[in-house]
């Protein structure tokens, strides 16, 4: 036991003390924090200031008005209020108290919103002849138009009405619409304000033409939609969809991030140790078995470090944002106890590919099934996530090594499954470790030892079979 912590230990440190391991260590936060506070700041994120003229062809007479109404500045600046507001509102708590807490937290939000906006548009809105002819109307949104410098508008989008827009022809169960050309590269915001803006002007057209009151129309179809709250334990507490459905995936991620990270360095060291000859030195102190077994050791240290870290990082990103009590403390210790059976079952596979290879490009062929196997809980996450107690993730759930994967993801669903089950995983995990770590010891054994032309994976299973 001795000489197998000498290697777990040595394994560590020759891992982690190296520059390529710190720098990959660090390399996905330092990403994180780019994203969230440097490319906001390098990029302008505020459109630019928008004027110009929307043309409208209304052979209705009952649009161009509205839609005069709607793109007016006084109504840009009142929809974006109200945009801030629910903002606001859909906000997690610890922004809220951090905006009524500070002094400056709520002029703070309210300029962010301002700076995403942008300035109100200055839209002037003309109303064409029935009888424009389209083609001379679409000519202005052309790049082309008015480079000689005209003194006209620039125009910005031509909106035609449809005849029956507002009452509907005769023998039709359906109303007509209206068709929009827009100038090339035109801000998609802008766009979106222009439908919703015709889109107004049409219904109250109708709603008017109807002889109907659209306010007791709007009072008659309008029901709030409250937000849902999740009954826990601990007491009741607003429901996070998004977290719901990302919860499951960031334990998935977890664990195949911390057991690649792991696997791939016990391989990759394998392979060298055995390139260089090295392997033969540390064969003549112990035996294959000890040297493997301390490699894994070694190797799954590593993956706990990693899965540590990045596990701490999401903790604190739920501290922050006062959701800690979504998340259920013991899925922190089942995600080491899979780690740890899922580690010694792909870890003990990478091991024998390293050992039955001479260089790491050789080991690329031998690689895929065990890819495979990793990438089923991947493939399959939104169905199981959505489904946890579906047939398919039933049966996942009891074959190694994926059904390691997939009962963390059940766990850390809405929905998890009865501990039994969990119980029963954890046996059958166990013992598919075992039988893992047993067939990659023959293969070690001798692998270590043969150099030349790389083994087929059917060499690999007659080195298992031989006894």
């Amino acid at each position: 036991m001795k000489k197998i912590l000498w290697v777990a230990g040595r394994e560590f440190k020759a891992t982690v003390m190296t520059k390529g391991f710190l720098i990959g260590m660090l390399i996905t936060p330092v990403m994180i924090g780019i994203a969230v506070v440097v490319f906001p700041r390098m990029m302008n994120q505020a459109p630019p200031k928008v004027e110009g003229e929307i043309a409208v062809i209304d052979p209705t007479g009952q649009v161009v008005d509205g839609l005069k109404d709607y793109l007016r500045p006084e109504r840009f600046a009142e929809r974006r209020k109200e945009s801030s507001r629910e903002a606001m509102d859909a906000a997690p708590e610890a922004v809220k108290k951090v905006a009524a807490g500070s002094p400056g937290g709520s002029l703070a939000v309210q300029r962010g919103m301002a700076v995403a906006l942008g300035e109100v548009p200055q839209i002037d809105v003309t109303a064409l002849e029935a009888s424009t002819d389209l083609e001379q109307a679409k000519a202005p949104l052309k790049p082309s138009h008015g480079k000689a410098g005209g003194r006209e508008p620039r125009r910005l989008a031509l909106v035609v009405v449809h005849a029956d827009a507002v009452r509907r022809a005769g023998g039709k169960e359906r109303f007509g619409g209206y068709d929009l050309f827009v100038r090339s590269k035109l801000d998609d915001r802008l766009e979106s304000d222009i439908r919703a803006g015709v889109r107004d002007a049409i219904i109250e057209a109708r709603v008017r033409a109807s002889g109907l009151n659209r306010s007791e129309i709007e009072a008659l179809t309008r029901v709030d939609r409250p937000q849902s709250r999740t009954v826990t334990d601990e007491g009741e507490q607003t429901t996070n969809q998004a977290l719901n459905m990302l919860m499951p995936a960031a334990f998935m991620i977890l664990l195949l991030l911390s057991l690649m990270t792991s696997g791939q360095m016990l391989m990759t060291t394998t392979i060298e140790e055995k390139a260089s000859r090295v392997v033969e030195v540390l064969l003549s102190a112990l035996s294959p078995l000890e040297l493997m077994t301390g490699k894994i050791l070694g190797q799954m240290a590593v993956g706990l470090l990693v899965l540590a870290l990045y596990a701490g990082l999401g903790i604190v990103a739920l501290l922050s944002f006062a959701m800690l009590g979504l998340l259920d403390p013991m899925l922190i210790v089942f995600l080491l106890v899979f780690f740890a059976l899922a580690y010694f079952t792909i870890g003990a596979a990478m091991a024998a590919v390293g050992s039955a290879v001479n260089e790491i490009r050789e080991a690329q062929s031998l690689m895929t099934p065990i890819m495979l196997v990793i990438m089923i809980p991947w493939i399959l996450w939104m169905p199981i996530s959505r489904e946890p107690n579906s047939m398919l993730a039933l049966v996942l759930s009891f074959i190694p090594p994926v059904g390691n994967f997939v009962m963390l993801l059940r766990m850390s669903s809405t929905s998890p499954p009865p501990i039994w089950q969990v119980g029963l995983s954890i046996v059958i995990g166990a013992a598919g470790a075992v039988a893992a770590v047993w067939a990659a010891a023959k293969i070690f054994r001798i692998g270590l030892l043969m150099f030349g032309k790389p083994p087929s994976f059917g060499t690999l299973v007659q080195w298992v079979r031989m006894s």
